[in-house]
């Protein structure tokens, strides 16, 4: 039995703070440029606001991207266009720079944090700021097996919790969450399946490297299988990351949950941190008021999860990459908010019109009187 009471993520997030953002409002009303004609950057810059409880907003000055990864037990099966067990590959390359988000986060002066979870390989082989939260070694084959423990599950939930706190009291003002994982989308797909209802084929897609059609139809047979043993476990979310999700996307929904709690917000990259967002809803139904949809992948389960959170993806470039690279292009874009919500001018005001002094009234001139027609005649 898990000593972890999820339930308390619904008493500690709080919305964002609502009177703040109608002030946000009524200074948009007041600049310069018309209210709407900066589309969802208007949108962006009160949200913002009301996440900071600041009018004008703050700019958004401490960054950063934070990265969850793992092996996932289920690419055996030939899910991924990549090899089981080879996302220490991919971490190597992010923490060498040589990886899609590494070059953008550089290009955006934006520090990257990788944090091992469930990679497939000896500890030692990474640095150990990378290793010190990790819960296993991989996870296990979801269509037949649970991804962990309960007691792994729970340590990999309470690490994202750790995460979240550790970054807000560093003063990171917004998150760019991404994974580094093999096999991860299948876990996603499943997550997200469960959570809406809906059945394999609907929610499987090709992943961040595309994958064939073979290749689609096993994903599509895992995410059925894994979907039979996820739906006993629906009413508990914390077993439901044990049994089809995995030691990454336990920290991540963790995560998400105390960077609501902590009132710091989070751009969302792709399928597998939006699942992990669904199932944050799902305890604490406040919390998605802290995130944002970077981007749509293309990935269907993405749009499922998004939808049923009504969140609208700030971009649509199709990036399937992972590790945050999506989501770090919308970074810029959530700056030029909130840049522009704080330094345009509001317009001038309208001097008043002095009012008119009172002035008494003009006499009234005395008509004349009628001359008498008697008179005229003489």
């Amino acid at each position: 039995m898990s000593s972890l009471n999820l339930d308390d993520f619904t008493d500690l997030i709080e919305r964002p703070d609502g009177g703040v953002r109608r002030d946000a409002e009524a200074r948009r009303e007041r600049q310069i440029v018309p209210p709407g004609s900066l589309g969802r950057l208007d949108d962006l810059g009160e949200w913002l606001a009301a996440a900071q409880s600041a009018v004008p907003v703050r700019p958004v000055e401490r960054p950063r991207v934070v990265l969850f990864a793992g092996d996932h037990g289920v690419a055996a099966l030939g899910v991924s266009a990549r090899p089981a067990g080879s996302a220490d590959q991919l971490v190597r390359a992010v923490l060498e720079g040589a990886s899609p988000a590494s070059i953008l986060a550089r290009r955006l002066n934006v520090p990257v944090r990788v944090v091992d979870m469930a990679l497939d390989c000896e500890p030692d082989a990474l640095p150990e700021g990378v290793v010190r939260h990790r819960v296993r070694r991989g996870s296990g084959r979801i269509d037949v097996e649970d991804a962990l423990t309960l007691e792994e599950a729970e340590a990999a939930f309470r690490a994202g919790v750790a995460v979240a706190d550790e970054e807000a009291d560093a003063g990171t003002d917004l998150v760019v969450l991404g994974d580094v994982s093999v096999g991860g989308t299948t876990a996603a797909a499943v997550l997200i399946a469960a959570l809406c209802g809906t059945d394999a084929s609907v929610v499987t897609g090709r992943g961040g490297l595309a994958i064939d059609d073979l290749a689609w139809m096993r994903k599509c047979a895992a995410v059925r299988d894994a979907l039979r043993r996820a739906r006993p476990v629906l009413g508990d979310q914390l077993q439901l990351l044990a049994a089809v999700g995995g030691a990454d996307l336990a920290a991540m929904t963790g995560f998400l949950l105390q960077s609501a709690v902590r009132k710091t917000p989070v751009i969302l990259d792709g399928v597998v941190s939006a699942a992990c967002a669904l199932v944050g809803q799902r305890i604490a139904f406040r919390a998605p008021d802290w995130w944002l949809a970077g981007q749509n992948s293309g990935e269907p389960a993405q749009a499922k999860a998004l939808d049923r959170m009504a969140l609208e993806p700030l971009l649509s470039h199709g990036v399937t990459v992972g590790e945050g690279a999506g989501a770090l292009l919308a970074l810029p874009l959530v700056q030029a908010a909130a840049a522009l919500a704080a330094e345009l001018p509001e317009k001038p005001e309208k001097p008043e019109k002095p009012e008119a002094a009172d002035e008494p009234e003009a006499a009234a001139e005395p008509s004349p009187e009628p001359e008498n027609p008697e008179t005229l005649a003489e």
